[in-house]
């Protein structure tokens, strides 16, 4: 609990950054899951769908490559894999080893992969974004009666097809997205902050039992002459 108590404050907030960023890939990469588990693996970004008047039912008429869904929720597989790991080792560093030691390397590194994964959240972001508003254009075009593409969830799809949480998995997959591109650039932040208070600092735990003679370095200082 010492341990704890004298972690730097920029590191918590760090590591609660790292958590909350695992959240949003789990729940990027679920919705985005269900939803394709939903038109039989198809993905249904940037698709278009057929109304069947006289059955009154919506059709999936073309959908995009799968590969396309596999590599958003890759990316978010990996970015909450990352961020589960950087927790687990802080944690044991913090707790078990008694010591945070950051170097300006390893803030460099951290540096450099906060840059990689902004990236690529950006463009899984825009790829959700653009994928679904293409889709909802086709759902408005083609369904009658309608104002928006979620009033679309409560119509009949022809199986084997269910599309009736659609628009919502996809709106929740983009949403943490870009909570979690948001979350990455404050990380970002925090690193540029510690690497400016110096090239390396380390964090100990001081021992509750230790004596006063333990503590004293084992050659002492030369008194200076007056």
């Amino acid at each position: 609990m010492m341990a704890i108590a004298k972690i730097p404050w920029l590191l918590l907030l760090e590591m609660g950054l790292y958590a909350s960023c695992f959240v949003c890939g789990i729940v990027t990469a679920a919705s985005l899951t269900i939803t394709q588990g939903s038109f039989s693996g198809l993905c249904i970004l940037y698709g278009t769908v057929h109304h069947n008047s006289s059955s009154d039912s919506l059709l999936v008429q073309t959908s995009s490559s799968p590969s396309l869904c596999y590599f958003v929720s890759a990316i978010s597989v990996c970015v909450a894999v990352f961020c589960f790991s950087i927790s687990l080792y802080w944690i044991y560093t913090c707790c078990l080893d008694g010591g945070v030691n950051r170097e300006r390397l390893w803030l460099n590194v951290t540096l450099v992969v906060c840059g990689v994964f902004l990236f690529f959240l950006l463009v899984t972001g825009c790829v959700l974004k653009r994928g679904r508003d293409s889709l909802c254009d086709s759902v408005l075009h083609a369904v009658p009666n309608i104002t928006s593409c979620e009033e679309a969830q409560s119509r009949t799809w022809i199986s084997p097809y269910t599309g009736t949480q659609f628009y919502t998995g996809l709106y929740n997959a983009g949403t943490a997205v870009w909570v979690n591109f948001f979350f990455w650039i404050l990380i970002g932040v925090l690193v540029v902050i510690q690497r400016g208070q110096g090239s390396e600092f380390r964090m100990t735990a001081a021992d509750p039992l230790a004596t006063p003679s333990e503590t004293e370095p084992f050659f002492p200082r030369q008194a200076r002459p007056q």
